[in-house]
């Protein structure tokens, strides 16, 4: 089995701010915070784990019940801040998964801190969803390693095969945390600092590769395929 899981917000698009903006917009219209914190760290890390901290920033009870309210608002806000904010598919992400896609025995598939449907709305607004037919999420877990985890198991249900010590799993992303994650689950670490991390401060994470834009990925693509 190989498989490539992508991260989204950094790796595979820049939404020009959709997604923060979204949240701020939640909060203030839910919880009456006229400001979200900016002591919360947002890159590389999942919604929930996002809101949770953010909900207690803000003296408001972390609690089940009001993550689903979050995430309920946040579903509907996300389309209309995605519409309004200037974004874009990053440098080399479509051939690359082009010359994926048409790889024999390569599956793609997402490895992301966003919720399922907040996953679904930004890469349709990019048109990429369609690419993706399984992957990890940020809707039930906070630790990224745990969402690492889901991603296999998701992978080895999509392809009717059990991930097992013979398969060959690359993980692409732009933080730190994508290359701990891909550790967590013995795969290969693919930097690029697309997002906001800078490319020493990733390489100093020793990914297995750091390439400035995806569109140096030829030598990701020969280790997928040799």
């Amino acid at each position: 089995m190989k498989v490539c899981f992508f991260d989204i917000d950094g790796t595979l698009i820049a939404s020009g701010g959709a997604g923060q903006k979204a949240f701020a917009r939640v909060f203030r219209e839910l919880f009456g915070v006229d400001e979200i914190s900016k002591n919360v760290a947002f890159a590389g890390r999942s919604d929930r784990a996002i809101t949770l901290d953010l909900l207690a920033a803000h003296d408001v009870e972390p609690s089940p019940e009001n993550w689903q309210r979050f995430h309920d608002a946040y579903i509907q806000a996300l389309p209309e801040s995605l519409a309004a904010s200037e974004g874009r598919v990053l440098p080399g992400v479509e051939a690359l998964i082009a010359t994926l896609d048409e790889a024999d025995e390569v599956e793609i598939g997402l490895l992301t801190g966003n919720v399922i449907r907040g996953a679904e709305a930004k890469l349709t607004h990019y048109q990429l969803w369609h690419h993706f037919a399984f992957g990890g999420f940020g809707d039930t877990h906070t630790s990224r390693d745990e969402i690492a985890r889901s991603a296999v198991e998701a992978a080895g249900q999509h392809m009717g095969v059990s991930p097992n010590g013979d398969s060959r799993l690359a993980v692409i992303g732009d933080t730190v945390h994508d290359i701990t994650c891909a550790r967590a689950i013995g795969a290969y670490a693919v930097a690029v600092p697309t997002g906001f991390t800078p490319i020493e401060e990733l390489r100093a994470a020793e990914p297995d590769l750091a390439i400035e834009t995806l569109e140096d990925s030829q030598t990701l693509i020969d280790w997928l395929t040799e």
